[in-house]
């Protein structure tokens, strides 16, 4: 892979990502109310992660934007649990490694923030995600936790982070 870049996200990106993000779920049908395709904070992702213990990595391949992955801590989740959350690529930058590259900073950075689990909330469409997340040890839970607001993601897992 031509050089690779994970850095953190900048104000600059928020366009490029709110392409990505709706442009991946348009692609899989998954772009219906109560995902982040609707979401308003979709267009300025740079500003979502100022809070204390999220962060949100973005990928470039090139100098391309190519997608990103964060943690955050979503509203009423248990303290020591985050939520992995918009873990998108750009179609030209699937099948590379990217996406495991990214959930292994966001896990790094979980466990140094002292988090111990990592919640994710996805939907069936996302057919290419579900099987990294397995891979990743993620098992299925039978209902959502926290308070994400993305009332359109009915599969919810959850990792312990040892």
């Amino acid at each position: 892979m031509q050089n690779l870049t994970i850095r953190t996200i900048q104000p600059g990106d928020n366009i490029a990502l709110a392409k990505i993000i709706r442009d991946t779920l348009t692609e899989f049908n998954a772009n219906k109310p109560g995902t982040v395709y609707f979401d308003d904070t979709t267009d300025h992702l740079s500003d979502v992660f100022h809070i204390k213990n999220s962060i949100y990595f973005v990928a470039e391949v090139d100098g391309e934007m190519a997608g990103g992955c964060g943690i955050y801590p979503t509203p009423n989740l248990p303290a020591d649990t985050c939520e992995l959350v918009k873990l998108y690529l750009a179609s030209h930058a699937r099948g590379k490694g990217i996406g495991k590259l990214l959930m292994e900073k966001c896990i790094t950075a979980a466990k140094s923030m002292g988090y111990k689990r990592i919640y994710l909330e996805t939907m069936p469409e996302l057919t290419i995600a579900i099987p990294m997340y397995e891979k990743f040890g993620f098992t299925y839970l039978s209902a959502a936790q926290g308070n994400s607001g993305h009332t359109g993601c009915d599969v919810w897992m959850l990792k312990e982070l040892v």
